[in-house]
């Protein structure tokens, strides 16, 4: 690489090293800049290093002053550690094959094998990481030799100006009173509130006016928070909060905002942005991602690691050309935008979108008095044997809404997990149930009719609910034996452990279990066969394409032959035609639900199906 190649990135870094006054952001600044020309993914800068003595320790404890590329590393800077001699100190250098060496980082112990050296005169040292030496034509050791007297001498200036803005900053503070602070921050995690958000906004607009420049709000809403909440308690998800706010703050730009809004809904004001929309849309976007990245790292709740996931929605605008009421709905639009198009996603406000989200928030105030109002049915869709004998049913939830006639499950019932009305509708459910048994005890030819009741993995994990199921079953421990509960495989992401003492404490009353939808989701053998399962519910989507698909005709065969291997009963769900029914025979399914048999129909009907005796000769026959 000549001269004329060299003379541009060097130019570039040192207006970049003069522009900054602060010591952080010109070290971090600087690592950027570094990063970025020499391919490095990740490094650290080092400052006042001791004085090397001959004969010494091979160690010195130093402090860690920035880093850049690596969280496990960020969330150090500050720290004190005690790090190799051979890797802080002497002249610059480039070397590989030294994860021995790096080991001694911490938290990235494993991760990075090379290292590039350059020594900030006598001040420090700068130490630019990767897992392989990264491939390039430039002359690293020797090109930025100028750039580290440059940044020497910077540093010294930043310093100083430092030490004057943190008096200036001291003296406000002594001004200030703790209520003023508490007027305008949020007690738990320290951030700007609502009020003060909404000032800086209107700040920011006021400003565009004259600048031109657009800006952007971002809505970020943690992914399922209450059932975190429910299960870790509320104390773990404080620090949860408080933990994901620090994270944002390391993340947004000088002059950006960063609110906790309500709960846990986080708002970020970024202004300025570039006075054309597409380049300002283009940069929220790029900041929205860094967001993301740097909220990927699993959390810590009482002692075991969880990821979280976030929603993100943005709204951009312009001056006063929308009101600050107007922008708020936007955002707040935006981000219920992200999560139908299936959360942990980003998601720009699309006004067509608008009605849509209009009628999901209607219909979440219809579901929340749906229940007071008893709106919900319950249907049963009869389950069958390889003989044709009825064993049982299925319990199913229809909701017959006053004005949109019956709304689909598949709608509703996402939306009540959501807001945590799934709780009290399963409760009601389970209890329904229990009773439409004992009813059935009366009867001596269906007294050992089972049924099977789906609960959800929100419901699962409230803390009460082992507890509330057995207040329940010593109402009706004669029929326990009766009563299947179905789980599908999600519930095993939180918790595993848990999940395994749950079901067995409930299978000691005599309840059964049955896994629903199986194959479809989480599916680790490694808890299945821990699990005291008693079914296998085989999903409908491979019985669907049993007859067309091999793979699918492949799938339910190994999925029979494990549960046979395990102990479990199988059932096929979902069966249409006789030529499923054929197959599935084949293959040793001797357990049936589907509209071959029955559509799920309200009780009366059930029982008088049940009480016609057999299926009907062309389905017995098939049976047979």
């Amino acid at each position: 690489m000549n001269r004329d190649e060299i003379i541009p990135i060097l130019y570039e870094m040192a207006l970049a090293i003069g522009g900054e006054v602060s010591v952080a952001s010109l070290l971090s600044r600087t690592l950027q800049r570094l990063l970025y020309y020499t391919s490095f993914p990740a490094g650290f800068i080092c400052l006042d290093l001791p004085v090397a003595e001959v004969g010494g320790e091979d160690f010195v404890t130093t402090t860690l002053d920035a880093a850049v590329g690596d969280y496990r590393l960020i969330k150090h800077v500050g720290e004190q550690f005690t790090l190799p001699k051979q890797l802080l100190l002497g002249p610059a250098v480039k070397l590989d094959g030294q994860a021995e060496l790096l080991s001694c980082m911490p938290a990235t112990r494993g991760r990075y094998q090379a290292f590039l050296r350059l020594p900030i005169g006598k001040l420090g040292v700068i130490i630019l990481i990767a897992p392989r030496m990264p491939e390039t034509g430039l002359p690293l050791t020797l090109m930025f030799e100028p750039i580290m007297s440059h940044l020497e001498r910077a540093i010294v200036l930043c310093r100083n100006n430092d030490q004057y803005t943190s008096r200036l900053i001291a003296d406000r503070q002594q001004a200030d009173t703790r209520a003023e602070y508490l007027a305008l921050h949020d007690g738990l995690t320290g951030l700007p509130n609502r009020g003060l958000l909404l000032d800086r906004i209107q700040q920011a607009m006021a400003m565009g006016t004259h600048t031109g420049q657009y800006g952007a709000l971002m809505t970020l809403n943690v992914d399922h928070f209450k059932q975190l909440n429910d299960y870790y308690g509320y104390q773990a998800c404080d620090r949860f909060l408080i933990d994901t706010a620090r994270r944002l703050e390391a993340c947004i730009r000088e002059g950006d905002t960063v609110a906790r809004y309500d709960g846990d809904e986080f708002m970020l004001l970024i202004w300025p942005l570039p006075s054309i929309r597409d380049e300002a849309a283009i940069q929220a976007e790029q900041i929205a991602q860094k967001l993301q990245q740097a909220l990927t790292p699993p959390y810590r709740l009482n002692g075991r690691e969880r990821s979280a996931s976030f929603s993100i929605g943005i709204s951009l605008f312009l001056a006063h050309l929308d009101t600050l009421e107007t922008l708020l709905r936007h955002a707040e639009t935006s981000v219920y935008q992200a999560k139908i198009a299936g959360r942990n996603t980003i998601r720009f406000f699309d006004p067509a979108l608008q009605s849509v989200i209009m009628t999901r928030l209607e219909l979440e105030a219809d579901l929340l008095r749906a229940m007071p109002l008893k709106e919900f049915q319950l249907y049963y869709q009869l389950q069958a044997d390889d003989l044709g004998h009825i064993t049982g049913a299925e319990v199913l939830l229809r909701w017959q809404h006053p004005k949109r006639g019956q709304v689909s499950p598949g709608v509703f019932i996402p939306l009540a997990e959501e807001t945590g009305a799934i709780i009290e509708i399963g409760d009601w459910v389970m209890q329904m149930a229990c009773e439409q048994l004992r009813s059935w005890q009366t009867h001596p030819h269906m007294r050992q009719l089972q049924l099977a009741v789906n609960v959800s993995a929100v419901q699962f994990h409230q803390q009460d609910f082992t507890a509330k199921v057995c207040r329940l079953m010593a109402r009706y421990d004669d029929i326990a034996s009766l009563l299947k509960l179905e789980l599908t495989e999600s519930v095993m992401l939180v918790g595993a452990e848990d999940v395994i003492e749950k079901i067995q404490i409930l299978k000691n009353l005599g309840l059964r279990f049955s896994m629903d939808d199986f194959g479809t989701g989480y599916s680790s053998l490694a808890y299945l066969k821990r699990l005291p399962l008693d079914q296998l519910k085989i999903d409908q989507s491979f019985v669907r394409d049993i007859t067309s698909d091999p793979s699918a005709a492949v799938i339910i065969q190994t999925i029979i032959g494990m549960a046979q291997n395990l102990g479990l009963e199988v059932i096929a769900e979902g069966l249409e035609t006789k030529e499923q029914l054929a197959l599935l025979l084949q293959y040793g399914c001797r357990h049936y639900q589907g509209y071959l048999l029955s559509r799920p129909v309200p009780v009366d009907q059930f029982e008088a199906v049940f009480e016609q005796g057999p299926l009907p000769l062309s389905i017995k026959q098939a049976l047979t």
